[in-house]
């Protein structure tokens, strides 16, 4: 006997929850599999969200202790406590779960626990506790997310070797701290141990730290943690590595085709992630895979079976929560006959350190890929009268915009509340708005979105601070 649904969601991260939601106020009788044993995936217990947590908290302890004095307030005998943090990280993902469990009862979607495999195109068999339930739908949404990619000689086992979950949920915060891949993930938990006291020294493969970023951006980026204390080994590559009693040796091949030798209590493995479809039977239904693990799918999220989707970190694309929403969303409404589009070229990235980083549209390196004839508008912090009473002067405000008709082609930010502000740009480019009238805006003061508007005006040399 099988459970009938409309569209069955498998994965209840920010893609897969949300595609539930979504196809549930459209009407359609909708089911989510999760074979973890709390909602939200990767992002709410082991990504975006404990992440987030720990940067705050982190970055709290660490304001008071370098900078709190510049403001007239004195922290004596400063001290943080570790075990208090991780409870404190747990509470918010606990509360934030039983927030998706309460979205889900109130829009009748039911949560179904198991681990899912495809008996067929119309049948999901989901596997719990020796128990497997059948559950048949006219439409599946595949939404399993990713996993961290460990080096080949160097497994996790998340006590001298963490992945990037097994590094949000130390007991201790070791001595001195190695990180393979300085991308975002890298530097952001980077970050926190190294506010918390460890020496963090990284290996980098690529010429700059997080490559996706405009190369201006990577670059005032590195500097700035550079200050903090971090140790940065570019266009070098860990080619042996060996676990020992007191920590991890590794050996790395440096750009000088020399040779180095680095210890570590720990070492923190961040070269990216890769698709989670194991077990799924995709292959039973000849779903394509490409060489990369990721579900090949057509502009409109589906697969070679057109009754089945795929969204999120299990297709090509920026694994980001807010662009697997996004998707979730657009699927759910193709399926109740809407035509919904993604214009991805306004999902905005974020590197949540200290300054920020943020990005949304085309950076100057895109433009240049694209033969674009384009301008640029800068404006830097310290010269904004917000940032400056914060304490908060480092980073800038980068603009482009067409160079004929001057319309927005992207924003780049390096500063405080960097994630924040990015969200105007992307309003700003989404309306096809120019410079001009971006510089136009009045924007209240004081305020940081001030080096937005005198970003835009510097393009046409009207910016008044500067």
């Amino acid at each position: 006997m099988s459970d009938v649904f409309d569209v069955v969601v498998i994965g209840s991260g920010p893609g897969g929850y949300v595609a539930a939601i979504r196809c549930a106020q459209l009407g359609l009788k909708t089911a989510c599999v999760e074979k973890e044993p709390h909602v939200g995936g990767t992002c709410l217990n082991v990504g975006c969200i404990p992440s987030k947590t720990l940067l705050h908290a982190s970055e709290a302890y660490w304001k008071l202790k370098t900078e709190s004095a510049a403001f007239g307030v004195v922290a004596k005998d400063l001290q943080y406590n570790l075990p208090q943090m991780m409870a404190y990280k747990q509470g918010v993902i606990g509360d934030l779960g039983q927030g998706i469990l309460g979205l889900f009862k109130k829009n009748k979607v039911a949560l179904i626990s198991g681990k899912a495999c495809f008996e067929n195109k119309e049948t999901l068999l989901v596997a719990s506790q020796g128990t497997t339930r059948k559950l048949q739908a006219r439409y599946f949404i595949i939404a399993t997310g990713s996993q961290p990619m460990a080096l080949p000689f160097l497994p996790f086992d998340e006590k001298k070797v963490l992945s990037s979950s097994g590094a949000l949920e130390r007991s201790e915060i070791p001595r001195r701290l190695l990180v393979i891949g300085a991308g975002v993930i890298g530097v952001e938990l980077g970050s926190v141990y190294q506010r918390l006291g460890s020496e963090v020294q990284y290996v980098e493969f690529m010429d700059r730290i997080c490559p996706s970023f405009d190369p201006q951006v990577s670059l005032a980026l590195q500097e700035a943690l550079t200050k903090q204390g971090m140790q940065f080994l570019l266009s070098s590559k860990v080619i042996e590595a060996k676990v020992e009693e007191n920590g991890v040796v590794l050996r790395v091949a440096l750009p000088d085709k020399t040779e180095r030798s680095m210890q570590a209590e720990a070492v923190l493995v961040s070269i990216g992630r890769k698709p989670y479809t194991e077990g799924l039977g995709l292959d039973t239904l000849g779903i394509k895979v490409d060489a990369k693990g990721y579900i090949e799918i057509g502009a409109d999220f589906r697969t070679s079976n057109p009754h089945i989707f795929a969204i999120g970190d299990v297709v090509d694309g920026p694994m980001l929560a807010h662009k697997a929403s996004e998707e979730g969303v657009a699927v759910a409404e193709l399926i109740a006959g809407e035509k919904p589009s993604i214009d991805y070229t306004l999902i905005p990235n974020v590197v949540y350190t200290n300054p920020e980083v943020a990005s949304v549209g085309l950076s100057e390196m895109d433009a240049k890929k694209l033969n674009l004839s384009y301008q640029v508008g800068m404006h830097a912090f310290r010269f904004n009268s917000r940032a400056r009473s914060a304490h908060e002067e480092e980073g800038f405000v980068k603009i482009l915009s067409d160079k004929a008709t001057d319309r927005l082609l992207g924003v780049q930010i390096v500063g405080a509340h960097a994630s924040e502000l990015i969200a105007e740009a992307a309003v700003a480019l989404q309306a096809r708005k120019t410079a001009l009238e971006l510089g136009h805006l009045c924007h209240a003061h004081p305020t940081l979105s001030e080096s937005l508007k005198e970003a835009a005006l510097s393009i046409h040399k009207r910016a008044i601070h500067k």
